[in-house]
Parts: structure tokens; sequence; C-alpha cells
């Protein structure tokens, strides 16, 4: 089977594996990729189940992937099963396919969440005004439902090397990233030994999302519906979630909103703190999101590197290349205000 599947092809071994799974008549009425996700392939599935209309969303692995310790499908469905199951605003779970054989890759299917997650309509839209304004402390609740999820299940979830904090564990997976790119220049290697120096300890370790942010998040005029894309969970510094979600890359031209374009920092730091019961380091998440930038810059160079290689084509692909530069001086602007 090619990378991408056809339309035909997806309707025809979906509704076998879906009637063997489910145990249920079923009909594919119809099958769209989703645009974005770079990360996997994205399908929108309109099914008849039973009798009954269904609209699902197919998660399907491609051939290369962002992080290597990214979630496996399988092992990211069981932890939005539970989170899920804990009241997190995550689409519902429903059917996992780890076989291969069917659409070239392991896939999940969970319900389809209504709503925007295209970034720069989230910050901009007139429709959503009304959400921006209540966007900051719903965002809030979630992650500290998200922190305060039971990780003892989920023996699976990356976790800083014993020793060794959640921040120096970061600053070295970006050093390895690098280096096998062959791309440690000198504005990376200032940034990372700065930040190397300056990494603060956790006052607690817990679940990290890993990809929290404005884009990664549906919203439909009354806010939140659903938080998508877990692969990137792990065990980390919940000010690691903090600082990521207001780095100027996921404020979508809104520079002056910090908090993802929609609100200053201070009111959903407060907010956070209100739904968990625990006090926020702001130092520490100011080095989260300066790390965020050094880290994301590096990502980037990793991506447009699948592109080239010919793992995985794609414009998207490609032009996240370009994007490294503006991270990187972004996260020296962070580093000067700061002070060295």
């Amino acid at each position: 089977m090619s990378d991408a599947p056809s339309v035909q092809l997806v309707q025809t071994r979906l509704a076998a594996f879906l009637r063997d799974a489910a145990g249920l008549d079923v009909t594919i009425t119809g099958a769209q990729p989703l645009a974005g996700g770079a990360s996997r392939d994205m399908w929108r599935i309109d099914a008849v189940i039973d009798g009954q209309p269904e609209r699902l969303v197919l998660r399907r692995d491609l051939p290369t992937q962002m992080i290597d310790s990214a979630l496996s499908r399988e092992h990211e469905f069981a932890l939005m099963t539970a989170a899920f199951a804990a009241g997190i605003r995550v689409a519902r779970p429903r059917w996992l396919c780890a076989d291969p054989s069917i659409l070239g890759g392991a896939f999940f299917l969970m319900d389809y969440a209504d709503g925007i997650a295209i970034g720069r309509k989230v910050v901009s839209l007139p429709d959503l005004a009304d959400a921006r304004r209540v966007l900051p402390a719903q965002l809030a609740e979630q992650l500290a439902r998200i922190h305060a999820l039971d990780v003892r299940p989920f023996g699976f979830l990356p976790a800083p090397p014993p020793g060794n904090s959640p921040a120096q564990a970061a600053v070295d997976q970006t050093w390895a990233l690098l280096e096998g790119l062959n791309a440690v220049t000198p504005t990376f290697a200032f940034c990372l030994r700065w930040a190397a120096e300056r990494a603060p300890s956790p006052a607690r370790v817990t679940l990290i999302h890993g990809d929290f942010r404005i884009g990664n998040v549906m919203v439909d005029a009354a806010g939140l519906t659903a938080i998508a894309d877990w692969e990137f969970a792990h065990l980390g510094d919940p000010a690691e979630e903090l600082g990521y979600l207001c780095m100027r890359d996921w404020r979508f031209g809104v520079g002056h909103l910090r908090m993802g374009g929609i609100s200053p920092r201070e009111p959903f730091l407060q907010a956070y703190e209100a739904a968990c019961g625990y006090s926020v380091d702001r130092a520490a998440v100011d080095w989260w999101e300066i790390f965020g930038n050094i880290r994301w810059a590096a990502v980037c160079l990793g991506q447009a590197a699948r592109h080239l290689g010919g793992q995985d084509r794609s414009v998207e692909l490609a032009s996240l290349g370009r994007r490294s530069a503006e991270m990187q001086l972004e996260a020296l602007n962070g580093i000067e205000k700061m002070g060295l």
C-alpha cells in the first residue's frame, strides 16, 4: 500500500475492520483527509453503524515521526481512554488497530469533535470572541486535570533518566537531536549552554500532555470542546506545559497576548493555580518558554529533514525548516530579556 491510501481503499478496508471490531453492521459513507497533521495522517470518517450515523476521526501512523520518543498509537489510545474516563475534554477513543496491513500503519478511531483547531482562526475570528474570553480559565482547568491524572498504569510514558531533572533531560535530548542532524550551530550551542546552566528543578513531576497549545485544541463559540494530539505525552515538570503554551509561535500573530494569542499570561497562571492548588514558579515558566523556542527550532530542522530525506514528502514539513531561524531569534530575544 502507498503511504497515502486512496479514499476508496480507506472506505473499503475500514468498513471491514469496523464490522469485525464492533460486531455490527457498518457502512462508510465518506472519508476525507484532514488538513494539517505533520506528525500523523488524519481523516474524517462518516459512517452508519448499526443503523446510526456516526462522525469519526481516523488517526494513522506516517512512515516517519517527529520525535523518536513519541507514543505509539496503542499507547496514545490507552492514555486518551484514561483521560476521557477522568473527565478531561478529549474525543472519546473508539477502536484501535495495530495491524499495518489494513491501512499501511497502526491507527485508531475516535469521535469527531466539533470546533475549529486552526490557530490563526482561533485567535482572530469574530465568531470566537466569546470563546476567547473563557478559554484561559477552561485551558487552565483542563491542564490541572491532566497534571493530576494517575500515571501509575502507564509505565510506557517517557520519563527523565534517574538523577536528571526534566529540564536537564530536555536539554540533553535537544543536543542529541541537533547532533543527529549535524546542525549544532553557534546559536544553538549558546542557547543550550544557557539553558543547561539555569535548568530549574521541578516542585513535582506529573503527566505532561506534551503539545498543549492553541492549534491543538478544538474551539467553538462556547469555548473548548476537545484537546488533541496526545502522542508527545511524558512525565515532566508542569511548568514545561505552562511555558510551552506561551511561546510566540503559538500566538499566531497576536504577539502582545502572551498566552496563546488570547490572553495575558498572569491571569491564566492564576487560574491554573486555583484549579490545581499549587503555586507556580514564574521564573521556571519563563525558562521553559525560552527553552521551548530552542527545542522547537531544532524540531523544525528535523521536520524538514523528513521531507528532504524523501521519507515523508510534504510542503508543510519542508516549510518548517524555515521557521527554525525565527525560533532561534525568539530564544535569543528571551535570553536577552532575562539577562545573560
